[in-house]
């Protein structure tokens, strides 16, 4: 059996466990993985392409751990949001995913205006067509319930089997009422389908907004109001209605970013109650940062939605993913500069939402969760890989190292740490949350369908490679 390239002497780490092996790479996929593939001792670390005339490129991977290549299930590129667009394109964006040694992003398709689901997929397509470094996917909002309900059965039909609601929002007309969060969940079920729900409780939220948008209470609270109108209620309150309505219809149900305790034990107590349709992630940010941030002169930077809530929270986030109740980390990835963020003028309900964490979602579970004894390094591959890709229709193509697999591998170094540096970074953003941070976990080499795109801790992969990858059924475990 001849290979392209050869990953040779790693500890190869998938959701099922760890076995020293060598991954022999045929085109695109995995062809074997065993022991004694690599021909000799003429390894080179980080070694870049394949030439199967003269044999095979052989990566040393040696000391160091191969994962699938991570799967980021929530990012935002390119949105129109909060009066801004959001600065991380899929140029930049996926280049700095594939730096953190993600190799799959699945963005959200969502219809502006009176544009048709198909249109709003199309948009999005022609955003990554040219530019994305890596593979990606999208997710479809239904904004306009009784117009996009009969056009979800095309997008399933053209490999988009997942559908996002917002249960805020309303000033976008993005926001989804009982009534269409209820029917499209019975339409997913008929259609074998998921639908994704931003769980926040959208009156009561607003009205606690209304109270403290004020001069006095913005000139003596400022950034922190954020954080102050966002009580862990208004996330739990939200979940306990759409876990109602997913067990009411039996449509697949994902709670995307999960930022709080009581939505964790929410989750938790759905499962016991036998409830097999219902599943959450979090986020990395979710899992480090908390609410004393908002009282830094800088704090508005830390805006995202939901907002970043408390170390009780953090805690019982990772508990979450050590059980199984929380079964994905991603990133919600929304990207904007210093500048933009500025834009907010001391007025906290004008700040752009959201943060950058592609490059930095492996190394953050890694550092934090692995390293601190959190996780193992197989619920890692678990939580950032295999999950995401077994939910979102694309096992074993994704999140997988096992014959007929893409080759998209990762190799990180056990305790090798980077110090984030914004300015050295992918990403279009000039900051970061973790500025400054010393993280383990970055990838030494990123391989996406057998090609190197990351070598020695470097870019080397092109615009254009990445392609559209249709879905298959959502919602398996």
């Amino acid at each position: 059996m001849t290979f392209d390239t050869i990953i040779a002497g790693g500890s190869v780490v998938t959701a099922d466990g760890m076995q020293q092996a060598d991954v022999g790479i045929r085109g695109e996929k995995i062809a074997a993985v065993r022991k004694g593939l690599a021909p000799g001792k003429n390894a080179r670390k980080g070694a870049v392409g394949g030439n199967g005339a003269q044999g095979p490129n052989v990566i040393d991977a040696s000391g160091c751990y191969v994962i699938p290549g991570g799967v980021d299930v929530h990012v935002h590129l390119e949105l129109p949001f909060c009066g801004t667009v959001s600065s991380d394109d899929y140029d930049s964006g996926t280049r700095a995913a594939a730096r953190g040694g993600v190799t799959t992003v699945i963005d959200f398709a969502i219809p502006y205006g009176e544009e048709s689901l198909a249109q709003a997929v199309e948009n999005w397509m022609n955003r990554a067509r040219d530019k994305a470094c890596v593979d990606y996917s999208f997710h479809v909002a239904v904004t306009k319930w009784n117009r996009h309900k009969h056009e979800m059965k095309e997008m399933v039909e053209r490999g988009l089997p997942t559908f996002k609601q917002f249960m805020i929002y309303e000033r976008e007309g993005w926001q989804a009422d009982d009534a269409a969060i209820f029917g499209a969940l019975e339409q997913c079920r008929e259609l074998d389908a998921m639908l994704l729900i931003h769980a926040e409780s959208s009156r009561v939220l607003d009205e606690l907004i209304a109270r403290r948008h004020n001069e006095e209470d913005m000139r003596k609270y400022g950034a922190r109001l954020h954080t102050m109108t966002r009580p862990n209620y208004i996330e739990a309150e939200a979940i306990q209605r759409a876990v109602t309505w997913a067990d009411a219809t039996g449509g697949k149900l994902y709670i995307v970013h999960m930022s709080t305790a009581d939505g964790t034990d929410l989750i938790r107590d759905a499962h016991r109650r036998g409830l097999k349709n219902v599943w959450a992630e979090t986020c990395a940010q979710y899992l480090v940062l908390d609410d004393s941030l908002f009282g830094r002169p800088d704090g508005h930077l830390y805006a995202c939605c939901p907002q970043i809530k408390k170390k009780r929270d953090q805690r019982r986030l990772w508990s979450g993913l050590k059980s199984g109740d929380v079964c994905v980390v991603s990133t919600d990835t929304c990207t904007f500069t210093r500048e933009q963020k500025a834009m907010w003028g001391g007025d906290f309900t004008r700040i752009p939402m959201g943060l950058p964490g592609l490059e930095t979602l492996i190394p953050i579970v890694y550092t934090h969760g692995v390293l601190k004894k959190r996780l193992t390094i197989r619920q890692l591959v678990e939580k950032c890989c295999s999950n995401p890709a077994k939910l979102m229709g694309l096992y074993p193509r994704k999140g997988a190292i096992a014959r007929g697999s893409d080759a998209d591998l990762a190799i990180i170094h056990p305790s090798r740490k980077i110090k984030v540096d914004p300015t050295r970074m992918a990403t279009n953003a000039d900051w970061s949350p973790y500025e400054g941070w010393p993280l383990a976990g970055f990838a030494r080499t990123t391989l996406c369908r057998g090609q190197v795109i990351v070598d020695d801790y470097k870019f080397v992969g092109r615009n254009g490679y990445g392609q559209f990858l249709p879905r298959k059924s959502p919602g398996k475990l």
